[in-house]
């Protein structure tokens, strides 16, 4: 079991606080021996080989390069546009960079829906957009509906899952686009009960699904190291390669925006150019089969 599962989430969710910022600790180590090799201290020295030893079996395959394209890759895009975005003309030039094959949007509202719909469809002339979450594709897509990720607790009109059909050269695949609730740093702790039970539900519709290959892309609100998330981590796959820190844009600390999957394996995730968006793009390779 990894030393932050230790940290219980029963209090203040503490666990789930610790491990969005997991990949963090690796700088304190680094602050640390910096500070034995001041002291000449070999007793510090060895103390601290556990964490560093723990740190690069969590996080050190995140560093390598990842493996050349293959015939069965299918590239996309993850991006929480922000329902502030003045420019979502220039946003879409950034997510196009990439050259994906799927594009995922959340925070879609009028009229900026419209700028997204019109910009994107001479490249993407597929698309299925249900309440404030859309899915762009180059490839044909079918029985596109609505995912009830909604929890108890919101009253107001709320809408923010996705499934359809994405018809690939390589096969069909289902492909989930979601946004799960926000949380919140407190003085009373991570505030994520909300986002807890969303992911639960999205979970129960994923396990439920008939087709083998299935991919999430979603503004999540968690990284894939927080246990919050293991109605989703649990039953997918996620990046082999990359960290890809996509929130805040100023100065990202976690990555919240993420691409996982079943029956298919994501190779490598990065950021793209900022937007006018409050999180960055991710862009993923997904080799299926």
């Amino acid at each position: 079991m990894a030393f932050h599962r230790a940290v219980p989430n029963s209090v203040c969710h503490l666990g789930s606080l610790l491990e969005t910022f997991l990949p963090w600790l690796g700088l304190v180590a680094v602050v640390l021996l910096v500070l034995a090799l001041l002291r000449r201290s070999a007793t510090a020295l060895m103390a601290l080989l556990l964490p560093v030893a723990a740190w690069a079996h969590l996080f050190g395959g995140l560093f390598l390069p990842g493996a050349e394209p293959g015939p069965h890759d299918l590239v996309v895009v993850q991006h929480n546009v922000s329902d502030e975005n003045t420019d979502p003309a220039g946003t879409v030039r950034a997510l196009a960079d990439a050259a994906p094959d799927l594009i995922a949007l959340e925070e879609l509202v009028p009229p900026t829906l419209a700028v997204y719909a019109q910009t994107l469809a001479p490249n993407y002339p597929y698309h299925a957009v249900r309440g404030t979450v859309g899915l762009w594709s180059k490839h044909p897509l079918t029985g596109a509906r609505l995912v009830d990720i909604k929890p108890q607790g919101i009253t107001e009109t709320w809408s923010r899952g996705l499934r359809t059909v994405v018809h690939t050269p390589h096969g069909d695949i289902v492909a989930y686009v979601a946004h799960l609730p926000s949380v919140r740093v407190r003085a009373s702790g991570l505030a994520s009960s909300q986002r807890d039970e969303s992911a639960g539900l999205l979970g129960e519709a994923i396990a439920a699904e008939k087709l083998k290959t299935v991919l999430l892309l979603g503004d999540l609100n968690g990284t894939v190291d927080d246990r919050g998330l293991a109605p989703l981590t649990s039953r997918m796959n996620t990046a082999e390669r990359g960290f890809a820190f996509s929130f805040p844009a100023g100065f990202p600390m976690a990555r919240i925006d993420q691409v996982m999957a079943r029956s298919a394996t994501v190779r490598q995730i990065r950021t793209l150019s900022p937007t006018g968006s409050d999180h960055l793009p991710v862009t993923a390779r997904i080799t299926l089969g």
